[in-house]
């Protein structure tokens, strides 16, 4: 890893940066980037946007780790609420959502409760979306997942390439015909967890990437969605998935809000399923921090936003 990521890192989990950091313009200016604003109204309008492109949406308020159970309570009336919208206005858009912001920290029950209703209220045709969270978290993602999906639920769940417990994490769940959305990580972890190299990293991906091909292929893997913006892994991803047959209208990608928005429509266009998560609300340092982290273009944009007042 990188010592400019491991410094950024590090400071989306500085309490005093999260404080004080959001007070200044030129990073304000910055995280309009990659967030439409802090509302649900500015994220269902990016979401309409969106689809006059041929891109779907993912919407995700952004928070985590609640303290309470009313303010879990409040998340998931949120997310109800998104859910009624989306449906009353016809638009192709789904949901994730982090299961500290529904309340884990405070009781995996609860948090069960909170999530089964949500997944509830979704049509069957549509998928819930958790996101996977520090490493720490993992194992209870995944029996809450498991929970859900044992009932039938259209739910899916995130993976990380940079964790070294992934491909058997994959395994174990292969057998409940999952539908997983493979990322790259964004945490600190530390090295004995996360796989501390780029390019090993990256090596990862792609076998992970593989397999979940051979999955889909062999139906077991319901939905396989590749989250990624490095468009030479993605390359090679469409490659590996022509030789297994699959055409570009079989695969699917989901990309940031903001990031590679050409690659984005060029997908759209050749007739890949593809996704844009669009992030929403006011708890946005730590999740911004994390971009800047992932790339380093996204530091730069924002060094030109202070040079430029």
């Amino acid at each position: 890893m990188s010592l400019m990521r491991s410094v950024l890192l590090a400071a989306s989990q500085n309490r005093w940066l999260r404080e004080h950091a959001t007070r200044y313009r030129f990073i304000r200016r910055s995280v309009n980037r990659f967030m439409p604003g802090e509302s649900l109204d500015d994220a269902l309008a990016a979401a309409q946007a969106l689809r006059s492109k041929k891109l779907d949406a993912v919407l995700t308020q952004l928070g985590e780790n609640v303290k309470d159970a009313s303010e879990a309570q409040k998340v998931a009336a949120h997310y109800a609420e998104v859910l009624d919208r989306v449906h009353a206005t016809g638009l192709r858009a789904e949901i994730s959502v982090k299961l500290t912001q529904l309340g884990l920290d405070l009781s995996p029950d609860l948090c069960f409760e909170h999530l089964k209703a949500i997944v509830a209220r979704e049509r069957k045709e549509a998928t819930v979306w958790i996101d996977m969270e520090t490493s720490r978290y993992v194992d209870a993602t995944l029996n809450l997942y498991r929970r859900a999906s044992q009932s039938g639920a259209n739910v899916g769940v995130c993976l990380q390439a940079y964790l070294y417990r992934t491909k058997e994490d994959l395994a174990g769940l292969l057998p409940l015909r999952p539908s997983i959305r493979l990322v790259k990580g964004a945490y600190n972890e530390p090295p004995h967890v996360a796989i501390p190299k780029k390019r090993d990293m990256d090596e990862n991906y792609f076998a992970l990437a593989q397999e979940l091909l051979r999955a889909k292929k062999e139906d077991r893997c319901a939905r396989a969605a590749f989250a990624t913006h490095d468009v030479a892994l993605i390359r090679r991803i469409f490659e590996a998935a022509s030789r297994e047959g699959f055409s570009e209208k079989d695969l699917e990608v989901q990309m940031l809000y903001g990031i590679q928005r050409a690659e984005q429509e060029r997908l759209a266009g050749e007739g890949c399923r593809t996704g844009v998560l669009v992030s929403y609300g006011s708890y946005w340092y730590p999740w911004f921090v994390r971009r800047l982290a992932e790339r380093p273009a996204n530091l730069w944009f924002l060094l030109r936003n202070i040079f430029a007042g």
